[in-house]
Order: C-alpha cells, then structure tokens, then sequence
C-alpha cells in the first residue's frame, strides 16, 4: 500500500453531480487492479476527519506506461461537496490500493457488468482488461472475454456518466432509468431480464438492486459477484465497520468489506 499526496492533474464534469478527478501518482496507478480502491482525504483539514473509498475507474498511460488514476464520484455528502471544489494544480492525500480485485471470470463469451446509481465506476477499467487492451497491476494484457455487455441504470438521463467512455473502451452499453428519460424506463435488472439468461454477472450500485441482482442469478443458474458500496472509515481493517454477512460452512459470519472483498460472490452473502 502506497499513503502520497498526490497532485490533482484533471477535475471535470462528467454528469449532474458527477465529476472525475485524476491523481499523479504512478507507484500506485502501477499497483492498482480493477475491483480495488484508493482511500481520498482533504489535505489540511480535519472536517471530515476520515477518508472516504472510491473505486478505481481507470489508470493513464505515457509512453505506455501508469503515470496517473481516475476515480468519479457523486456529490452526495460533506466530503465529495468540499472535493468538488479541489482545483487542478491542487492535492488530495491518498493510500492504497485497498481491497482485493474482481474475482476470476474464467474465459466466456461475454460478460455482464450491471450497474447502477454510481455502481458503473469500477467498471471501466474491468472492460479494458476483460477484452484484453488494457494490463493492470503488472498484469500483461490479454482477453478474458470476446463481448463485454454494461447495463447501466440511473435515475435520470442527467445522472448518466462515462456512458462514452465505456462505448470508447470497446462495451456493448444498454441503458434503463426510472423516469424513462434515457433507455428503457424500469429497473436495469429488469433489462437485463429482458435481454435473456446470461453469465458470468458482475454487478456494482445500490444493495436493493444487487440484492435483486443475487436473485436473478439464482434464478438461472448463474454465477455473480457484486462489488459493496459499503461505508468505510479507515480502509484497512482496523476499525470493523464495514462488515458484510457472508455464509460459512459453519454458519453465518462477517467479513470486513475493506479486506475481504469489496468484491464477494453474491451466492455467499446474506441478504437482509
């Protein structure tokens, strides 16, 4: 794990509310795998006292090699309302990579990547190294899959965010909201249903539509693993405040979501 003030090299608006911030950091831009997160903190406050997790979105290369890191991120709270005003030129402190990445796939056809809200942000950097054009962590790029499918729902047109980016990245983008304005109208599982049995499924966004998610992979048959949007406060395991329950063969049990996962296999969680 890296801890560096790293300088804020780019900060613009992607959506309503919805901003990508990058960081000059190449030991962990380097490190870094999708799945993973950095840990964020305002330098030179105490309010808020703790970092916040953000999930990598992607990594920037020069001359072919992580130079820089993206994380987008949704205005929604007193962090991310005092990060949106962090100007280019500026610094953010920053540690990690923290978690583990997305689990195994194996080497299918296609892959289905459902999210919602802000869910779509680890997902980026999956895509490029799903289809092979992208190495992370040291990693030589290769192709897991020959199709990588993004179902994205959002609550309205205004909050859809890297929609071209993923189009840009090589994914197959379907697109639902709750009020219809972009996509279908309904629940991104629901399109997702309507589309037909898939697998494997990833998923990231609300616990409800992860939680709906878990249940339509049982329904077919399927494998899934889902990334938590869990809260955290010290990102490495020490203070247990992020513990997700997950069946043992010993019965229930909790693990923590900041060392553990944030990626579980949905068939092991208990739903609540």
């Amino acid at each position: 794990m890296f801890h560096r003030t790293a300088r804020v090299l780019e900060h613009v608006k992607l959506a309503e509310r919805t901003f990508r911030v990058r960081l000059q950091c190449p030991e962990l831009a380097a490190a870094i795998r999708p799945g993973q997160f950095v840990m964020l903190r305002l330098p030179n406050t105490t309010d808020p006292l703790l970092g916040r997790p953000f999930a990598l979105y992607d990594t920037v290369l020069e001359d072919g090699k992580p130079v820089a890191f993206d994380v987008v991120y949704l205005v929604v709270g007193k962090m991310t309302g005092r990060l949106v005003e962090v100007a280019q030129g500026e610094s953010l402190q920053v540690w990690g990579p923290l978690g583990k990445p997305f689990l195994d796939v194996g080497t299918p056809d296609r892959v289905a990547l459902v999210a919602g809200g802000i869910g779509q942000t680890p997902f980026l950097a999956y895509t490029r190294e799903l289809l092979g054009t992208r190495g992370f962590g040291g990693d030589v790029s290769r192709a897991r899959t020959k199709k990588v499918s993004l179902y994205y729902g959002v609550r309205n047109a205004n909050l859809a965010a890297g929609v071209d980016d993923f189009l840009a990245a090589g994914a197959e983008v379907h697109l639902a909201s709750d009020d219809g304005s972009i996509g279908t109208k309904g629940f991104v599982t629901q399109l997702l249903e309507s589309h037909g049995k898939t697998e494997p499924l990833v998923g990231c966004g609300p616990e409800p539509m992860l939680h709906a998610l878990a249940n339509l992979a049982a329904k077919w048959g399927v494998s899934c693993q889902v990334s938590l949007e869990t809260p955290m406060a010290c990102g490495v395991g020490i203070c247990f405040s992020c513990v997700a329950k997950v069946k043992t063969e010993e019965g229930d049990d909790y693990k923590r979501v900041c060392i553990d996962g944030p990626c579980f296999d949905a068939a092991k969680l208990v739903w609540e």
